[in-house]
């Protein structure tokens, strides 16, 4: 079951600009290159966070969310569940306005933690998939 009510996702689509892609390479297989790709097609400054800290897609990567030296809106998982509710921690240390953690991403702890602080928070959902039924698209 996805979490995040409609709203909420379309919110985050709708009202954000920058967006770090936390798993991001250069692996073109994966699927965070092509969200992040989406994504940046769709007017979202994407920002590559992965230990190899690769300029992907034209953007300068960095090490960690903590590495980066401007404002971040949306803090994008693409890690094991098992990570994920770390990544979540660091956004909220961060300021991010929201965590969107992708299919098949969950932690039901990150998640109650991340809203409790009032911060937004998607889990189990694609922005691929929820653009054309939520996003700025649909108006």
């Amino acid at each position: 079951m996805p979490y995040g009510d409609d709203e909420t996702v379309q919110r985050i689509l709708s009202d954000t600009t920058t967006w770090a892609v936390v798993g991001l390479s250069t692996d073109q297989s994966r699927a965070a290159y092509g969200v992040a790709r989406f994504l940046q097609q769709h007017g979202k400054r994407i920002v590559p966070v992965h230990p190899r800290a690769e300029t992907v897609h034209g953007e300068q990567g960095y090490r960690a969310l903590a590495d980066i030296p401007f404002p971040v809106d949306v803090v994008d998982v693409f890690v094991r569940s098992d990570k994920a509710g770390e990544v979540a921690d660091d956004a909220v240390r961060i300021g991010a306005k929201a965590v969107w953690m992708q299919l098949g991403v969950v932690d039901e702890a990150a998640y109650d933690r991340t809203r409790a602080v009032g911060v937004a928070m998607v889990m189990d959902r694609c922005p691929v998939i929820e653009w054309p039924l939520l996003g700025p698209a649909r108006a």
